[in-house]
């Protein structure tokens, strides 16, 4: 009866889309720009950096032929990291609570507390935090260009005009 129902709850939810493959990290990103600037190709740009030719050709072809970021601009710290998110995996397997995680990454627990909440893999059977799962998902909600909300929301629309 347990198993019947278990189907049934399974049938009812919506498919996850697949993250796919991790994202290549941000510094793996600059140096193939850093090697472009140079005035290497992308095929050779990409064997410099360690990723297949087909990435460093996407790269390119997807931003233009130019960085899509500034090659200077300095990480400023306000968002968590990928290496900040693996971390707070480490740590919460090991058993450590929120407010000691906060003070090993020197950052606010409410940061650390919300993070946990917003990226718990519960779908999977276990309410484990998983480092990728959350860096695929702020990478995602972060994208550009964003619909505008008075654009999106017809009622909110209504009521400024």
């Amino acid at each position: 009866m347990v198993r019947r129902q278990q189907a049934a709850d399974r049938a009812l939810r919506l498919k996850l889309r697949s993250p796919g493959h991790p994202k290549f990290q941000r510094p793996v990103e600059v140096a193939f720009w850093v090697e472009i600037a140079k005035g290497l190709l992308p095929i050779e740009a990409s064997a410099v950096v360690g990723v297949s030719p087909p990435v460093g050709q996407r790269w390119f072809h997807n931003a233009g032929g130019m960085p899509p970021f500034d090659l200077k601009f300095q990480h400023s710290g306000r968002y968590l990291s990928f290496a900040e998110r693996e971390e707070i995996a480490l740590f919460r397997v090991q058993g450590k609570g929120v407010r000691e995680i906060a003070r090993a990454l020197s950052r606010d627990p409410g940061t650390i507390s919300r993070e946990l909440r917003r990226n718990v893999a519960v779908r999977s059977g276990s309410s484990g935090y998983r480092a990728s799962v959350a860096q695929w998902k702020a990478d995602r909600a972060a994208r550009r260009p964003k619909v505008a909300k008075l654009v999106a929301n017809p009622h909110l629309h209504a009521y400024v005009l």
